[in-house]
């Protein structure tokens, strides 16, 4: 792949955008993403299920990797994607958006994922290790057509299914893999 620097795509859906990219190694469950031992700067999807606001209902997934994807951001550079107000954030001592970087440098950013073609609007969470903030264009805007919940709120907008919500857009995949191949990995 000539001019494009190799990403690697940890804990991530094989039937979503990132198989089919060129330049990206992908490791999902079956290869197990907790192995990935570098050299390519990463975007890390971990689950958020153990870490979010409905954390209770969350029985199959093991909040350990999400610990383990923020080790793994932190030494070899790139970004990990986690839903807004994320718990994991706190509990490894990241940033929060608009917070001061880290002590190595990671900073944070939310942003809204309907701005890069989600279906409903979806705020996320991004840690970033080994890029400058000037360096990354955060898109602002977007319509949504769906809905998360339409129950909490009084919408005319067709709730999405779980498994729409779980989606990553391929324009946002794009965009992460963008941050990581511009990541200084660090020795």
């Amino acid at each position: 792949m000539s001019g494009f620097r190799t990403v690697a795509a940890l804990y991530v859906d094989p039937r979503g955008p990132y198989p089919a990219m060129p330049g990206v190694d992908c490791w999902d469950e079956t290869r197990d993403a907790r192995l990935y031992d570098g050299p390519h700067p990463i975007v890390a999807h971990p689950p958020c299920g153990p870490w979010s606001r409905l954390r209770y209902f969350c029985r199959h997934q093991l909040p350990e990797l999400g610990i383990r994807a923020v080790e793994q951001v932190r030494q070899w550079g790139g970004v990990l994607e986690h839903p807004q107000a994320s718990r994991l954030f706190a509990h490894c001592d990241l940033p929060v958006p608009g917070g001061f970087p880290d002590a190595i440098g990671g900073w944070s950013a939310e942003l809204d994922q309907v701005s890069w073609g989600h279906r409903a609007r979806k705020r996320t969470w991004l840690y970033v290790v080994g890029v400058r903030p000037s360096d990354v264009a955060i898109l602002r805007g977007g319509t949504p057509t769906h809905c998360v919940n339409s129950r909490k709120r009084n919408t005319p907008l067709k709730e999405l299914s779980a498994q729409g919500r779980r989606r990553t857009p391929p324009a946002f995949a794009e965009f992460l893999v963008g941050i990581a191949r511009r990541a200084e990995v660090r020795p």
